[in-house]
């Protein structure tokens, strides 16, 4: 399984490394814009809220405080390995936005309301990819979905539940990193594969 893990790893981050250059490229402007002006007219202003407060939820102290916890719950020394990727996502995340040249959206597209106050480690760069918000979600989904389906201690249903929490809950951040403004679309399709494929290479480790 750790072997298929692995090709599937490497493979998602190839994938990325294509994927980047594309965007860098500038070949996805037309797309990038046309999705989050489609999104903005045709979601409701009512869930500005609720797309914030999950764009403070998704900030890197929560997840790292969640991956924590669930590391120490799992009771492996080697959990130390998860965190060493998780640090290296974004390693390459600082990477993508000083050389990937790509603006986040303008100004009169943000939507963002502060809704948790609390101090956060936050670097603003010029360029918006790939968006960690997208990345730190897919990185902790992958690695808690697949060990949640390896696992004995669940039944099937319990199973079923969990994984399509974490789909739904992926779904909406994602959805809101665009609606927000915060990022363009193709920000977070690239952060998304660099965190999935980060995840499951995480899972060799363990």
């Amino acid at each position: 399984m750790k072997k298929q893990y692995l090709l599937i790893g490497f493979l998602m981050f190839s994938f990325f490394i294509l994927f980047s250059y594309i965007v860098h490229k500038d070949l996805l402007i037309q797309f990038d814009f046309d999705t989050t002006v489609r999104l903005q007219d045709n979601i409701s202003r009512r869930f500005d809220s609720y797309f914030s407060f999950l764009s403070d939820v998704g900030a890197f102290e929560i997840m790292l405080g969640v991956l924590l916890i669930f590391l120490v719950l799992q009771r492996r020394i080697r959990g130390i390995f998860v965190l060493g990727m998780f640090g290296l996502f974004h390693l390459i995340e600082l990477y993508g936005k000083f050389f990937v040249n790509h603006l986040p959206p303008p100004e009169f597209m943000l939507r963002t309301q502060k809704i948790m106050n609390f101090p956060q480690f936050h670097i603003r760069l010029e360029n918006s990819y790939p968006s960690g918000h997208a990345g730190r979600t897919a990185f902790m989904s992958i690695l808690i979905g697949l060990i949640v389906w390896r696992s004995k201690k669940f039944t099937r249903l319990q199973k079923t539940l969990i994984l399509g929490f974490l789909i739904a809950y992926d779904t909406a951040m994602l959805v809101s990193r665009v609606y927000l403004g915060e990022h363009w679309v193709t920000d977070v399709i690239g952060g998304a594969i660099l965190g999935a494929s980060l995840g499951i290479l995480s899972m060799v480790l363990l």
